[in-house]
């Protein structure tokens, strides 16, 4: 449970020059120079114009937009030839979220006579910014051609090609900029980018390394070589990096620190991970994040009261966060409360009645607890709320199955294959619900379908080749399939008893017995194993060990009547009059009178 409420956290957007996580296609303008400030020389020549720029410039830097944006207006009007202002224009109304009005001016100023190559660059990220990465390639273009030796202007196309998805010309902006600034951190750091895209690991590692040599503050930097270190699942390296940030550079970061708890997490570190946190939460205790990944730690630890009473203060502060209240109900279960757990999970539901989560946990907990009404009203409403989900179809499809209704119970999986038809799980359950309903040409197609839509579905690969065993069928591929289920799951038990089952019906029963009895030392009494060890026993005509396997297998299950019968056939008297069957009996009949 862990890691579905771990908190990835993002690296924090920025224009070219400042901090910044790789931008998407739809952020383009993210990868740009900030808005140049506009020197004196650049006022419009007309002296009214002139004015109302400065005040505009004024207001701009007072952060009072509205003003900026009226006395920007009035120099327009009064030159309307004044690039300057336009330019301003574009960037505030970009910044406001006005796109055609932002497009409009940059467009004005690109297609101009301007030829400051910085306010082109500018303009450039607008129009990429609006979905206009061609016309901005052609801008950049321009201020490349006005300013040829500064860098920033081949950055910028380097990034507007990388999300255009052209890296090849990408990386070559980038090193046409870097060989003109060659001690330009973010460059290094974009040409590392530019790299990653392109699948050279290696090379970009190399670039991130050397921005943080050329400016090793640039936290960007730190944060891609972790990143790709952790890709790699190099996580001890990726720990290295973010805590060499916190040393040299910036040891109070929360955002890093935070990182680094995930990192120390992912790596099972949890002592590294809690000295940090209680780090975190001693320099401000109102962290709730911290709070909640400590909580999320000392469950994972099985300290369930200390998660229990950290998780409750977090819900004081925020009684709305629903996945908070969701994992306490989980730890509620795991500590074996389950009247508190279905209480929390109610409470979601109520708070939020089309919370999908809640009604899932509630719906799965009462099916545990055998209260199928109760289970099948929540998975209802939880596979209504999304039916795309194929856990919430599994448990009502086995709800079904558990009270005898196999019929429902198959409708219930083709139900959810309907929504999920790449759900190998789905069809296994589907193939069980057919083997109750003896439809086994559909148990085999659904187990197949399994198999086809994941090879290591070891479970579909156990029931077909058991199934085919039982029957005495297709005996050679029974074997193979219990076998790859053994060589996925070694310590199943029920699964070396499949293989075991196999190599008896082949008649290989000494690699039979070695089998069913590693399967006993592997689950212990099972009363169907149990039968399996007599049945080999009988075939070597080994009776009295039979004999036996099949009393203990008729201790475990007294029911079993055709056992019962074979008992008596093999002339080991009527396993009825003995006296540990009879203890058995009782053990049952009282159990059913008290359950």
């Amino acid at each position: 449970m862990l890691h579905h409420l771990g908190l990835l956290l993002p690296l924090a957007p920025f224009l070219l020059g400042a901090c910044a996580a790789p931008p998407k296609p739809a952020q383009q303008v993210a990868m740009l120079q900030d808005v140049p400030k506009p020197a004196p020389a650049s006022r419009p020549v007309d002296a009214s114009a002139a004015y109302h720029f400065m005040l505009g410039y004024q207001a701009e830097l007072a952060q009072n937009t509205e003003l900026a944006l009226k006395e920007y207006q009035a120099a327009l009007s009064a030159d309307p030839t004044a690039q300057s202002v336009k330019a301003r224009l574009a960037g505030l109304h970009f910044s406001l979220g006005d796109m055609p009005k932002a497009l409009r001016y940059a467009g004005e100023v690109a297609d101009g006579p301007t030829r400051d190559a910085r306010v082109l660059t500018h303009m450039a990220g607008i129009l990429a910014g609006g979905g206009e990465g061609e016309k901005a390639l052609g801008v950049l273009d321009r201020a490349i051609a006005l300013d040829p030796e500064t860098g920033d202007a081949y950055f910028s196309k380097g990034l507007l090609l990388l999300n255009l998805k052209r890296q090849g010309d990408a990386e070559q902006a980038m090193r046409a900029g870097l060989a003109r600034s060659p001690d330009n951190a973010v460059g290094h750091y974009h040409l590392g980018r530019v790299l990653l895209e392109s699948r050279k690991s290696d090379d970009a590692m190399a670039s991130f390394e050397r921005a943080v040599a050329v400016n090793p503050s640039f936290e960007p930097a730190y944060l891609a070589l972790a990143s790709v270190h952790e890709s790699r699942h190099e996580k001890d390296r990726a720990i290295g990096v973010l805590r060499k940030y916190l040393l040299n550079v910036n040891p109070r970061n929360r955002d890093i620190r935070h990182q680094l708890v995930r990192l120390y997490v992912d790596a099972k570190d949890y002592s590294g991970a809690m000295k940090e946190l209680e780090e975190l939460i001693a320099e401000d205790p109102s962290d709730l994040d911290a709070q909640l990944r400590m909580a999320l730690i000392q469950g994972e630890q099985k300290e369930y009261q200390r998660a229990i009473d950290r998780l409750t203060q977090i819900l004081k502060a925020r009684p709305a966060e629903l996945k908070v209240r969701d994992y306490l109900g989980y730890l509620y279960e795991e500590s074996r409360d389950t009247q508190k757990a279905i209480e929390t999970y109610s409470f979601n539901v109520q708070l939020e009645p089309t919370y999908f989560e809640g009604h899932l946990h509630l719906g799965v907990l009462y099916y545990r607890l055998k209260k199928f009404p109760e289970a099948t009203e929540h998975l209802g409403r939880a596979i209504a709320l999304n039916p795309k989900q194929p856990e919430a179809h599994i448990v009502l499809g086995l709800t079904y199955l558990q009270q005898e209704q196999f019929d429902k119970s198959a409708e219930v999986f083709q139900e959810g294959i309907r929504h999920n038809p790449k759900s190998a799980d789905l069809q296994f359950n589907l193939g069980t619900a057919y083997d109750k309903l003896n439809r086994f040409d559909d148990v085999v197609q659904a187990m197949e379908t399994a198999i086809k839509l994941d090879p290591h579905h070891a479970d579909a690969l156990n029931y077909l080749g058991y199934s085919y065993a039982e029957r005495g069928i297709k005996i050679e591929q029974a074997l193979s399939l219990t076998k790859q289920a053994v060589a996925l799951k070694p310590d199943n038990g029920y699964y070396v008893d499949s293989l075991g089952w196999a190599f008896f019906k082949s008649g290989q029963l000494s690699e039979a017995l070695t089998e069913i009895k590693r399967a006993v030392a592997l689950v212990g009494d099972d009363p169907v194993i149990y039968e399996h060890l007599g049945d080999i026993y009988a075939k070597q005509q080994r009776l009295s060990d039979a004999r036996e396997a099949w009393l203990h297998a008729l201790e475990l299950d007294p029911s079993n009547n055709k056992l019962m019968e074979r008992f008596r056939e093999q002339g080991m008297g009527d396993p009825a009059q003995e006296e540990r069957i009879q203890q058995a009996k009782r053990r049952v009949s009282e159990k059913i009178q008290n359950p």
